[in-house]
């Protein structure tokens, strides 16, 4: 049985539509991330779980219940907000407690609950503190405790890192993982930050305009993106578009990218990538979609059995990154990313053998954006 199911559900505020006929399911214990840029409905999404907003039509159901029309208190959700929204004027144990009181919990079950969660999220020194004496860090991991305190069927979490500085969020996001995986608990988080989704999540739905695009997981959505706009949505630095036109035939397709000033670049299209819609492109202009890792740096070393198609071009920035280095590169008629390891000496107006990996890249339809291959 399905923790969670949302079936064609749609959110009208006035005569604007938020969500648009949206259904996913998600198992017990998984770990679900609705990601996706501002405003494309993901908190509204997040709020009609939890009850905060009553959608306009579909259905919403919680450990094979519908609540669709239930309130807040009566799904057995716990969620944790970006805002944190801790009581100032209770210390860090009332807040945490504050929830099983007013459902009546036992004083002794209430106390064990809070030593519990102080102890898995290491707060046992703050328990007596109020939240204006907390750093963000710490509010946040009092946040967490006060759902954690209960033992619900669905964990919700909007956005609970926004708030928090770079170095922390990195903590936290692995605070959160290890979270998760000790104690198995079915997790609904949303977040516009997309590493966050790739590191944390065993499911990721993207968002556009009130629709879900693509659902899958991090692998999925990350390699085998369905269209354009989730492939340049998910990763750091985002996809390469290169605009290309498909020449030849069925066992021999490849792609023909123009640079100007540079010599004509052919592309061999992988035989065991071929898909029917290619056949129909033949001769069009199309989208090449390559990952930045999709570059290596030529090893004459490996010779003839160096992967992928060699070319030669000028780089035209060189950025740094300590793990590793970013090349910006003239390709077809704009700019590409290459990265490349941190022994790599070439400089801004020099040129370096690169290989491409053509197993791995993706191609798009320029008018639809949807995935050809």
């Amino acid at each position: 049985m399905a923790a969670l199911e949302i079936n064609n559900v749609c959110k009208d505020f006035g005569s604007e539509q938020v969500l648009k006929d949206v259904s996913l399911a998600i198992d017990s214990g998984e770990f679900l991330i609705l990601v996706g840029p501002s405003g494309c409905g993901k908190s509204t999404l997040m709020n009609a779980i939890a009850g905060l907003e009553p959608v306009t039509s579909g259905e919403i159901r919680i450990a094979g219940e519908s609540v669709t029309w239930q309130t807040p208190a009566e799904r057995d959700i716990a969620m944790v907000f970006q805002s944190y929204a801790l009581y100032p004027s209770m210390t860090v144990r009332q807040n945490i407690s504050f929830g099983l009181e007013m459902r009546k919990v036992p004083k002794a079950e209430r106390e064990a609950a809070v030593e519990r969660v102080a102890d898995l999220l290491q707060i046992g020194h703050l328990l007596e503190r109020k939240p204006s004496q907390l750093s963000g860090g710490q509010r946040q991991r009092v946040a967490m405790g006060r759902a954690l305190a209960r033992e619900p069927k669905v964990y919700l979490f909007d956005e609970p890192l926004s708030n928090l500085d770079a170095k922390l969020r990195v903590d936290m996001r692995t605070e959160i993982k290890k979270l998760h995986q000790r104690l198995g608990t079915t997790i609904v988080y949303v977040t516009h930050d997309q590493i966050e989704a790739m590191t944390l999540a065993d499911c990721i739905a993207v968002m556009r305009d009130g629709r879900i695009l693509q659902l899958g997981s991090p692998d999925e959505v990350y390699n085998d993106p369905v269209d354009l706009f989730v492939a340049g949505f998910m990763g750091s630095p985002s996809m390469n578009f290169i605009s290309a036109t498909l020449v030849g035939g069925s066992g021999a397709y490849r792609l023909r990218v123009e640079t100007p000033g540079e010599e004509t670049l052919e592309l061999p299209w992988p035989q065991e990538r071929e898909t029917p819609a290619l056949g129909e492109k033949v001769g069009e202009r199309v989208i090449l979609g390559l990952r930045p890792e999709h570059f290596t740096e030529d090893d004459a070393r490996l010779g003839e059995y160096a992967e992928g198609v060699a070319l030669t071009p000028r780089i035209t920035v060189v950025e740094p990154t300590g793990a590793d280095i970013l090349l910006q590169l003239k390709l077809g008629d704009g700019e590409a990313t290459a990265r490349v390891g941190p022994k790599c000496r070439v400089k801004a107006g020099e040129r370096l053998t690169l290989r491409i990996d053509m197993g791995r890249a993706v191609m798009f339809d320029r008018e639809t954006e949807k995935r050809l291959a």
